[in-house]
């Protein structure tokens, strides 16, 4: 196993903090079916499809949610 290191984000500028980014996500990308979801992603799922069969909740297409969105955050 690796050692772990500190990387000083802080000080980073903005530009530098994207840079970093591009490279983390770069060195992920094709390595999606290592990653497991946690247990409780599944119990949320379960719980989210639950309250859709029983009429609790909606589902929306993907512009209608971003408009409510827009709204809520603005």
């Amino acid at each position: 196993m690796m050692n772990r290191f500190e990387v000083p984000i802080a000080q980073l500028s903005f530009t530098q903090k994207l840079d970093l980014m591009e490279v983390l996500w770069a060195g992920i990308i094709g390595n999606e079916k290592k990653l497991e979801p946690p247990a409780w992603h599944e119990a949320i799922l379960n719980d989210r499809e639950a309250a859709l069969d029983a009429g609790k909740i909606t589902v929306s297409n993907w512009e209608e949610a971003k408009e409510r969105i827009k709204k809520n955050v603005s």
